[in-house]
């Protein structure tokens, strides 16, 4: 069966969302699977590029924007844009579409801001409701 799980943060910052995404996307590409890393803008696909260049000297995470040559194992895009594979997708922007259920995976990472919360409860209902049974990774309690 699909999984839709979520991780949350005891964060609200957005810089901790972003720095968990570059984890969680390095984890998934170590089991084989292939990423889409799914923004609301160009700028945001952009900055996140930017970002998975700097996430670490000793690790490399090869990755791009959708639909740039060659196509990389990581793909980040906006709109209406798809990915060729349906392995994982990580939901990065505020809505979830019926497209994004036609992944494997899907990833969620909720950090504490009303937006945020509110779309991603959202989603979670979303899921749910098309037979998945989300699973909830609270990164707030101590280890």
């Amino acid at each position: 069966m699909s999984q839709a799980d979520f991780y949350v943060l005891p964060d609200a910052e957005p810089e901790k969302r972003t720095a968990f995404l570059c984890r969680l996307a390095d984890k998934v590409l170590g089991q084989g699977l292939n990423v889409y890393i799914h923004v609301s803008s160009e700028i945001e696909a952009e900055r996140l590029d930017q970002l998975l260049w700097d996430y670490r000297a000793d690790a490399f995470i090869p990755h791009g924007l959708l639909n740039s040559k060659p196509d990389a194992p990581v793909q980040i895009g906006w709109g209406d844009q798809l990915p060729q594979h349906r392995d994982v997708y990580i939901n990065l922007a505020l809505e979830a579409s019926t497209e994004t259920l036609k992944f494997d995976r899907i990833l969620e990472i909720v950090i504490q801001q009303p937006d945020i919360l509110a779309a991603t409860r959202k989603n979670f209902a979303l899921y749910k409701n098309s037979g998945r049974t989300p699973k909830m990774h609270d990164m707030r309690k101590p280890a």
